[in-house]
C-alpha cells in the first residue's frame, strides 16, 4: 500500500511498524518485499525490528536477474549490477564495520576501517568485471560487423516484460526460446534468420522485457542487451493488450526506449498481443482500432492469429522507403565506399578523375547510418 509519509530511519511510523510486525510473526514471515527503493539505513532497521529478511525492488530484481542469466555476458552484467547495489549497502553488516585495522605510518592516526576495505573489494571487483565484460562487447561488436556484411535487415522485438516477446519469437522463427509467464524469462538477446512470405530474408531480435521504475544499476545491463536494438530497420513493439496496465506498460517502454537513445528513426510497428485473452467487446473494439491504425496489428502468438497480416506489414516496412539517389565519393573515402558495397545497395558505379560516382538504392535508415560515417 502506497505510504502518506517516509520515515528516514524506517520508512514506516511506529505504529504501522507495530502491526506489520504482528501480521509477519503470526504468518511466520521470513521474508518481506518492498515495492521501491531502501535506503541501507531503513533495511538495517526494519531487519532488526521485524526479524525478517527486507527485499527492496532493486534488490528483488537482482534476484530475478541472475536466476535467468544464461551466456557469459548476462551473468557478467547481473554480478556487476549486484556490486553496484551491494556497495551502497555496505553498512547493513552493523558492528564489525566500525572497527578499524592499524596504520603502517609512524604518526599513528586511524587506520582503514573494515567498511573501506569492504568497499575497495568491491571496486577491484567491478573494475575486473568490466574488463572482462569490454572483451566480450568486443567479440559481440565483431559479430556484428560480419553480419553486415550480410545485408540482412534487423528487426528487433521490445515490449514490456511478459508480453509474449518469446512466444512471438518462437512462432515467427519455429525457434524454442524459453517462453514462460514469468518475470525477465529472456535476459539475453536471441537472434534468428527468418525468410518472410514474400521471400525477403530477416534477422529477429529477441531482448529483454522492460519494467517500471528501472533501477539505475541495471540500466548498463538493459543497454548491452539492446544495442541490437540501436542498430535495428524495424522495431516491433509487443503488448500484452489483455493487462489492465497496458497504457502504462507502452509508456514504460517508449520512456526507457528514449533513455537508451533508441532512434527515434528506427520504424515502429505495435504488436498487440494476447489477444485470445480478450472477449466480446472488448477485442471487437481493439480490433477496430487496430483496423483503422497502420501502425497496429493485433496478435495472439499462442494461436497464431494475425500473423500473417503482420508479417505482410514487416515485409512492406523493410521495403517501402527505399530511393534511388546518386553519390560522388572522392578516392579519400575508402571506407564509405565500402560499407556502401556492404550494404549491398550499390546498383552501378563509374570512376571520375575525382573519384567515383555510385547510384545507390537504399533505405532512409541505411542513408541515415551512412551519414553518419
Amino acid at each position: 500500500m502506497p505510504l502518506p509519509k517516509l520515515r528516514p530511519a524506517t520508512l514506516f511510523g511506529t505504529g504501522k511498524l507495530a502491526e506489520l510486525k504482528s501480521v509477519f510473526k503470526a504468518a511466520d514471515v521470513e521474508l518481506v518485499l518492498i515495492d521501491g527503493p531502501v535506503t541501507p539505513v531503513q533495511q538495517r532497521n526494519l531487519e532488526k525490528e521485524w526479524g525478517v529478511k527486507i527485499l527492496d525492488r532493486t534488490g528483488l530484481i537482482l534476484e530475478i536477474f541472475s536466476d535467468r542469466a544464461a551466456t557469459r555476458e548476462g551473468v557478467l552484467q547481473v554480478e556487476l549490477a549486484a556490486l553496484s547495489y551491494q556497495r551502497t549497502r555496505l553498512v547493513r553488516a552493523w558492528t564489525h564495520l566500525e572497527r578499524q585495522r592499524g596504520g603502517l605510518g609512524f604518526v599513528g592516526g586511524p587506520g582503514e576501517t573494515q567498511i573501506e576495505a569492504d568497499r575497495r573489494a568491491i571496486d577491484d571487483a567491478i573494475n575486473r568485471i568490466k574488463r572482462q565484460l569490454a572483451k566480450v562487447v568486443k567479440t559481440r561488436e565483431l559479430h556484428r560487423a560480419a553480419r553486415a556484411k550480410v545485408p540482412y535487415p534487423v528487426v528487433a522485438l521490445v515490449g514490456y516484460t511478459n508480453a509474449g516477446k518469446s512466444t512471438l519469437f518462437n512462432r515467427l522463427t519455429g525457434a524454442k526460446v524459453m517462453a514462460k509467464d514469468m518475470l525477465f524469462a529472456t535476459l539475453d538477446p536471441t537472434m534468428r534468420s527468418v525468410t518472410l512470405p514474400d521471400g525477403v530474408d530477416i534477422i529477429l531480435s529477441d531482448t529483454v522485457g522492460f519494467i517500471s521504475e528501472l533501477p539505475t544499476q541495471l540500466v548498463a545491463a538493459f543497454r548491452a542487451t539492446l544495442e541490437e536494438v540501436l542498430s535495428a530497420d524495424l522495431i516491433l513493439h509487443v503488448r500484452d493488450i489483455s493487462h489492465p496496465e497496458t497504457e502504462n506498460q507502452a509508456r514504460d517502454v517508449q520512456t526507457i526506449l528514449s533513455d537508451l537513445g533508441v532512434a527515434e528513426e528506427i520504424p515502429t510497428l505495435e504488436v498487440w498481443n494476447k489477444l485470445d485473452l480478450v472477449t466480446g467487446d472488448t477485442a471487437e473494439s481493439l480490433q477496430n482500432i487496430a483496423t483503422r491504425e497502420e501502425t497496429i496489428f493485433t496478435t495472439s502468438a499462442l494461436t497464431g492469429q494475425g500473423m500473417e497480416a503482420l508479417l505482410d506489414a514487416v515485409s512492406a516496412k523493410i521495403q517501402d522507403a527505399k530511393t534511388r539517389e546518386v553519390l560522388s565519393l572522392p578516392f579519400s573515402a575508402g571506407k564509405a565506399r565500402a560499407w556502401l558495397f556492404e550494404q549491398d545497395v550499390v546498383e552501378q558505379e563509374e570512376q571520375s578523375d575525382t573519384g567515383f560516382e555510385l547510384t545507390v538504392f537504399w533505405t532512409g535508415i541505411q542513408k541515415a547510418r551512412f551519414e553518419k560515417l
